[in-house]
């Protein structure tokens, strides 16, 4: 998860949310990727979605068996999605997403009994490292949005 984190903050530091995300194997990391959504103008570059598409290069397959993924927030619905297509067997995750999150929050994609793959999720590992993370890139961007907030009225 400390690589993960790496990432998110490297992905603040672009002024993108700060998410990052970790495909490990055998000890060996696979992808490791953060949010581009902004660089790219893409709204599927997630930090989920770039890792799984450089673990399957890695590995010379889009089954990604015997991985696990390490990211910062609970998977949106869409990267729950490709989790569960990847076949990754196990998801940690460090902070909940109670607005969109794909895997426990809100939606519970990862262990649908009508999908062929289910993930196993663990959540809150470094989860308050997490959150600041999260909260400080949000508070700063309110106070750019609204720097008359900071400031009484004359």
């Amino acid at each position: 998860m400390a690589a993960a984190l790496q990432q998110a903050a490297r992905a603040a530091e672009a002024g993108e949310v700060p998410v990052g995300a970790v495909i490990v194997r055998d000890g060996r990391i696979l992808g490791r990727a953060h949010n581009q959504v902004e660089m790219l103008k893409d709204p599927t570059a997630h930090a989920e979605m770039i890792a799984i598409t450089q673990a399957a290069a890695a590995v010379g397959d889009w089954r990604l068996t015997e991985t696990i993924l390490y990211v910062t927030k609970e998977p949106c619905p869409m990267c729950a999605g490709a989790i569960v297509l990847a076949r990754i067997p196990l998801v940690v995750f460090g902070v909940a997403d109670p607005f969109r999150g794909g895997a426990v929050s809100v939606l519970n994609i990862l262990d649908h009994p009508r999908l062929n793959h289910r993930a196993a999720i663990i959540g809150g590992v470094l989860e308050n490292e997490c959150r600041q993370l999260l909260q400080g890139f949000f508070e700063t961007r309110r106070r750019e949005d609204r720097p008359d907030r900071l400031t009484p009225p004359d």
